[in-house]
């Protein structure tokens, strides 16, 4: 399968349009339809109806497989470029909105860096693709064990700190005075579904082995004083990294089951420059 004519269909199928995909890739729209024709009469189905444009059945079975192999095709392809590359003077550093703490910023060299603030699901890809030297990704674990990242591609990850976890309520909430909180007792509270700025309610799910931890409220952004002030007014309760939520008078730690909020460092291939020095600075 040409990975060429697999980036056209997944390009025509995500904008519903080959005269856009023609647009977007640099082609004509004539060169368009020929690629979907040569990957429908590799594949011996048809992947595209087309009015109005959108995947068939078996088109919709390739998309499934189409993100991972592309995704895979420019992870190796950065992969060769970044080992044949002389070290740069550059850093680019993806981090989650909770994972950039006071103590990691101080370790950042004071010259030619880029931090971008990405959500935890797009940060391995990023890694991956080259798109960025490094990572830093965090997330809710049993202590001491690793994250589960998406298997995006071969990428090495380095523990680099765990805090207790803590549940940030109203004030004025009954369970507000506590001196800890289990999961189980909060199933069915009103939630914050913050994927970008909290923890996300599917890890919640997840710790506590069922199901509940309804969302009254989704936030998309990734600022955190916009949690904690919604927090505050009662839209929902959240959870934080302790020092994260150190701020809030009624954080109460989480003490069932026993998790942490672990931060780890991710990275592809064998580190050179500024992001040798960063990644050995922070694991140090």
């Amino acid at each position: 399968m040409d990975p060429h004519l697999l980036r056209t269909y997944v390009t025509v199928a995500r904008l519903a349009s080959f005269s856009a995909a023609a647009r977007e890739l640099g082609y004509t729209q004539s060169a368009v339809s020929q690629h979907i024709a040569a990957l429908e009469q590799d594949l011996g189905a048809p992947l595209l109806t087309r009015r109005p444009v959108a995947p068939t059945p078996a088109g919709e079975r390739l998309l499934e497989h189409a993100g991972p192999l592309l995704l895979r095709l420019d992870a190796a392809r950065a992969d060769v470029r970044r080992s044949a590359a002389a070290p740069g003077g550059g850093l680019t550093l993806a981090v989650t909105p909770t994972a950039l703490r006071e103590h990691t910023a101080a370790l950042l060299p004071h010259t030619a860096v880029t931090v971008r603030v990405l959500a935890r699901e797009e940060i391995p890809a990023e890694v991956a693709t080259g798109a960025v030297d490094l990572g830093i990704v965090d997330g809710v674990a049993a202590p001491s064990d690793p994250l589960r990242l998406p298997d995006v591609a071969p990428l090495t990850t380095h523990g680099i700190a765990e805090e207790p976890v803590h549940v940030v309520l109203p004030a004025g909430h009954p369970l507000a005075r506590r001196a800890g909180l289990r999961l189980v007792d909060l199933v069915d509270a009103r939630w914050l579904d913050a994927p970008g700025a909290g923890v996300p309610l599917d890890r919640l799910r997840a710790a506590h082995g069922g199901g509940g931890f309804r969302p009254a409220l989704r936030y998309e952004g990734t600022d955190l004083r916009t949690l904690l002030a919604l927090a505050a007014a009662g839209h929902g309760l959240t959870v934080l990294p302790a020092s994260l939520a150190a701020s809030c008078p009624t954080a109460v730690p989480l003490v069932a089951p026993r998790v942490v909020h672990r931060t780890e460092l991710v990275h592809a291939g064998e580190l050179r420059g500024p992001a040798a020095e960063l990644a050995a600075a922070l694991m140090g």
